[in-house]
Order: structure tokens, then sequence, then C-alpha cells
């Protein structure tokens, strides 16, 4: 989120938009503090993780501003999703959360590729 905030500051110098993505930002801040951190870090085994990516010889890289808000719009959504669905074993309010979360980052996108997308037509 902090990305798509700074694409909105600089790139498209729209307040309400930043604020909007800040909102987001802070709001995902507190829904994480909900989670008892210290579990969460003992159940991480970064060196053995069998989803860790493998390092790869060229380095993708981002030529246009609406992949990257895309990329990381997506990378927020998918995040968001599972720790909605796994949250529900642990707490329905906290999974709603979650849930109310990832709708405004749907919202936020659709406004920011919107934006670009007619900044480009200029």
């Amino acid at each position: 989120m902090r990305v798509c905030e700074e694409v909105a500051r600089f790139l498209l110098n729209d307040a309400a938009l930043t604020r909007r993505c800040q909102r987001i930002r802070y709001g995902l801040r507190s829904a994480a503090a909900l989670f008892p951190r210290s579990s969460l870090l003992k159940a991480r085994d970064s060196v053995r993780d069998v989803g860790r990516p493998a390092l790869r010889g060229k380095v993708s890289s981002h030529r246009f501003t609406v992949d990257l808000v895309t990329a990381n719009t997506q990378r927020v959504q998918e995040a968001l999703r599972v720790l909605e669905e796994f949250s529900r074993f642990y707490s329905l309010r906290q999974s709603k959360a979650w849930g109310a979360i990832r709708f405004q980052v749907y919202s936020v996108e659709k406004d920011l590729l919107s934006k670009l997308s007619s900044l480009r037509h200029r």
C-alpha cells in the first residue's frame, strides 16, 4: 500500500487518494496488531520454507507505473484474502476486518488505475 500511496502522492498529486491509501495502510497495521505476533514469528521457518521462491538470474522490472500499481495492489489483495480466510479460525471479527480492508483496496486500485490511465491519454 505504501507504493500505491506514493504514486497517488507524487505522480498523481492527489491528496484525497493519498489519504485513502494511508488509511488502508494504517488499518492494516491496526488489524495486524490483533494477531499474537510472537506466535506468528515462532511458526515461521524462513530458511526451510517450502514456498520460498528460488532466485532467478534475470530480475524482471516494471516498465510502467500501471504495472507497478497493479502488481502491488494484487499482492495486497491476495495477502488480505489469505488473512481473511485463516483468521476465521481465530476470530470472525478479525476475518471481517481483513475483508473490509480488502474491498477498500479494490476501490483504491480502480481509482488509481483510472487516474493513471487519464494521465497517459493527455
